[in-house]
């Protein structure tokens, strides 16, 4: 079998990652406590072009060597920026023009295959802590919940999987 360079993949360098388009979508990490976690979200947002990535309140800030263990380089690649306070940050997104979406099973949640992405649309994705989810401080600002339906006994899945599940959908929907 003949093994592929990396041009002939289709895939871009790093420096022109940072200079192409990006899908106008934002990732907000609410108080995400694994360092892991945050380094997939990082990997997630690369692959599919995403703007940029807000960390807030506890969520582990690149450098860091469990986050770089995940992200593979990409935290070089995906604009973030740090931000304390999960609720300013997402109010001050709204007020640019986001769309909130938060990413938790509420009385009001719609299932993830009965969600239309707009495309022209700007979004933010706001992913929560592993155990506490999405704060309220932020879910009370949302314009839609959404969760990925499933049919096991957990009910829930580690929150780098539902950010790789949701935003491939956003991307295959809006591309």
């Amino acid at each position: 079998m003949k093994k592929l360079k990396l041009e002939e993949l289709g895939r871009v360098s790093a420096e022109e990652f940072k200079n192409t388009a990006k899908l106008p979508v934002v990732v907000l990490l609410d108080n995400i406590r694994s360092l892991h976690n945050v380094g997939s979200i990082f990997r997630v947002a690369d692959a599919f072009r995403l703007e940029r990535i807000v960390l807030t309140g506890i969520t582990g800030i690149p450098p860091h060597r469990e986050i770089h263990k995940t992200a593979l380089g990409s935290t070089e690649t995906v604009a973030w920026e740090y931000r304390e306070n999960a609720a300013i940050a997402a109010e001050e997104l709204k007020a640019a023009g986001y769309r909130l979406v938060i990413v938790e099973q509420t009385n009001e949640s719609k299932r993830l295959d009965e969600v239309q992405f707009a495309p022209g649309e700007k979004w933010c994705l706001v992913f929560g802590n592993e155990v506490n989810g999405v704060s309220e401080s932020v879910v009370d600002k949302a314009d839609l919940a959404i969760e990925i339906p499933q049919e096991g006994t957990k009910h829930s899945l580690n929150v780098s999987v539902c950010a790789g599940i949701i935003c491939w959908e956003l991307f295959r929907q809006v591309r």
